[in-house]
């Protein structure tokens, strides 16, 4: 994506199956967990550069010894910063007391993070602020050690106002209204019922409050607490969570809009936001790792059982294409085959755009994420040039020379380098022209790659979300090589609705997309239809959202997709550009073939699989049409 958006963030949680004494036998470490937790939020880095957090729990610890840590940073590079502070103590023992390293047992009762249990997580800030506060893991503490409660996710709430309103009614007091708190009092409200009813259980048997708070550990039904506790959630959310006596839980929305993955053996539990930073981190095979089902839970037992537990009724898979076009690491076997076939399927878009003229037509990409896409686009030209070479061979037929057959085999796909990315251009200068002349030269061109006047220019990109980095940026600095057409093609299709469940992309106003479809409907004369749309959207706004549809699709309603792809073009065309412009988008039923498992697509078409994106969808464009620019959710 040549524009930069924030998303999701990335979780990491390792349970050690055996004592530590194990792993420095096996492994000659008694970092072993902390290591690997350390691998796995740098393999997932992708997700969270704005902070993180690592949270770990140590099991059976005697009363007065402390059991739960956590540290978190929003330094400028926060997952170093984090394990520094962790690995100092240790570091310090090998330079004065070496051989407490080896010591297992000494080194759990001495020193932090020596534990059995640990959590991870990396932030990407969708909104509010980059402060200590707002990082996870977050910790409802209490002395009660199955009343501690540690929490971090993926996830984003579309109801935080109907939740937080629950809560009260409860009698509780919750000091912000933000979906983490609200989660966390919610679960940690479930969690103080089920000690509560366990505890008069106990005692109505007999038992000591001593022996009760072990009896509690062992019976605690973490299935019913995460059902119950999520009742009324509406929105897209992989959440990880342990408690203090040592269970610990990875859970998953009913529709599957947020991913998660887990591997377990004999020695380990791991889950991670993704599946190859998993392979990686564990040297274990693609097959052995597996997928969190939507509404399920995968629970691990402070006596080391593990089971997945439904905990809300499945509903229709609609995983994140997103993630597989864009956020997620390519180096998972299936995205990567995934985004070679967005770019397989937009061959027959682009040789529209360029007259099928391959011989005076130059291929490259923009940015460095988009190479899988280009592979998949040079593969299909490549076989489309195959078919020209063959049917010309057979045109020929007995009248072949080799100037003939010179002429035939030059055909084939040209792939040139054009554009390069200047990391080390900050866009810090405020001011509108100086600033807009910086962005202008965030990219570097590659000069003498085409031939000024004689050849169409191809780029493609993951997807346009606003279009001003287009239309600042790249295609500025690509008309300076002088092609005669410019086509940018992206591996998505249009994006023309907000996000709700996790990326930073609420405001409907952003989108070229939607900006474009106001032009046609300007340029058309059917600005009513904005009226009536926000006179919908009103009618509905203080609805039960289960009652609310999506009104905006009305703006798109009078215009095809190429229609607006053509507007778009214009759009992002800069003055005094002299090449064409023309940008080509990936259509929804080619996005379907390409990624057939994960057909969560609400951006592109407006159908949001959970209530709530409705109502979030109509607040957007109510905040357009009333002048406020805020999020809807």
């Amino acid at each position: 994506m040549s524009e930069q958006i924030k998303h999701e963030c990335g979780i990491a949680l390792i349970r050690l199956l055996k004592p530590l004494e194990y792993y420095y036998t096996r492994y000659g470490t008694n970092l072993y967990g902390i290591n690997k937790l350390h691998l796995l939020m740098e393999k997932q880095h992708n997700r969270g550069q704005d902070g993180a957090g690592v949270a770990a729990i140590k099991l059976d610890v005697e009363p007065g010894n402390k059991y739960i840590f956590r540290l978190r940073s929003n330094a400028s590079a926060p997952i170093d910063d984090i394990f520094k502070q962790i690995y100092k103590p240790f570091q310090e023992l090998a330079e004065k007391k070496s051989d407490r390293l080896d010591d297992s047992v000494w080194l759990k009762k001495h020193v932090d993070f020596a534990g059995e249990l640990f959590l991870g997580h990396l932030r990407y800030g969708t909104f509010g602020r980059n402060s200590i506060e707002n990082l996870h893991p977050v910790v409802r503490f209490n002395n009660w050690m199955t009343r501690n409660l540690v929490l971090a996710g993926n996830f984003n709430m579309t109801n935080v106002d109907e939740l937080f309103r629950k809560l009260v009614e409860y009698g509780q007091y919750p000091v912000e209204t933000s979906d983490t708190v609200t989660i966390l009092e919610k679960i940690g409200h479930v969690l103080d019922q089920t000690n509560e009813d366990l505890y008069r259980k106990f005692k109505e048997q007999g038992f000591t409050k001593e022996q009760s708070t072990k009896l509690i550990a062992d019976n605690l039904d973490v299935q019913n607490i995460l059902s119950k506790a999520s009742v009324n959630w509406d929105g897209g959310y992989a959440i990880a969570g342990m408690f203090g006596h040592g269970d610990a839980f990875v859970m998953r929305d009913p529709n599957g809009i947020r991913p998660a993955y887990w591997y377990q053996d004999d020695e380990i539990v791991i889950a991670a936001s993704e599946r190859p930073v998993i392979q990686t981190a564990f040297n274990v095979p693609f097959s052995s790792i597996k997928e969190v089902k939507p509404g399920y839970a995968l629970i691990v037992r402070k006596n080391g059982k593990v089971s997945e537990e439904q905990i809300r009724e499945p509903k229709a898979r609609k995983a994140c294409s997103f993630e597989r076009i864009y956020f997620s690491r390519g180096t998972d076997t299936e995205i990567y085959q995934e985004r070679k076939k967005l770019g397989k399927l937009l061959a027959k878009g682009i040789l529209r755009e360029v007259d099928h003229d391959l011989k005076n037509t130059v291929f490259s990409y923009i940015p460095n994420t988009a190479t899988s896409a280009f592979y998949g686009l040079v593969e299909e030209l490549t076989r489309v040039c195959d078919n020209v070479m063959k049917d010309k061979l057979l045109e020929a037929k007995g009248s072949l020379t080799p100037e003939l057959l010179e002429e035939i085999f030059s055909l084939k796909p040209r792939m040139e380098k054009v554009a390069v990315k200047d990391i080390k251009l900050r866009t810090f200068i405020t001011q509108d022209s100086q600033r807009d002349d910086l962005v202008g030269h965030v990219y570097d061109v590659t000069y003498g790659t085409v031939r000024p006047g004689v050849d169409n220019l191809v780029v493609i990109d993951d997807s346009i979300v606003r279009g001003t980095t287009l239309k600042r940026s790249i295609i500025r600095i690509l008309d300076r090589l002088g092609p005669k057409k410019i086509v940018v093609a992206s591996s998505a299709p249009q994006i023309r609705y907000p996000d709700c469940y996790g990326i930073d992309m609420a405001k409907i106003t952003d989108f070229i997309a939607f900006n474009a479809a106001i032009e046609l409907l300007k340029d058309s004369k059917q600005t009513h239809i904005l009226n009536e749309v926000y006179r919908e959207c009103k009618a509905q706004e203080h609805l039960p959202k289960e009652d609310v549809r999506n009104s905006v699709k009305q703006i798109y309603a009078p215009f095809s997709a190429l229609q607006i792809a053509d507007k778009i073009s214009e759009l992002v065309t800069p003055q005094n550009c002299h090449a064409k412009v023309a940008v080509v988008f990936q259509t929804i039923e080619d996005l379907h073939e390409a990624i057939p498992n994960h057909t969560g697509d609400w951006y592109f078409t407006g159908d949001y699989p959970t209530p709530g994106g409705n109502k979030v969808v109509n607040r957007s464009f109510m905040n357009f049409i009333e002048g406020r620019n805020e999020r809807a959710y």
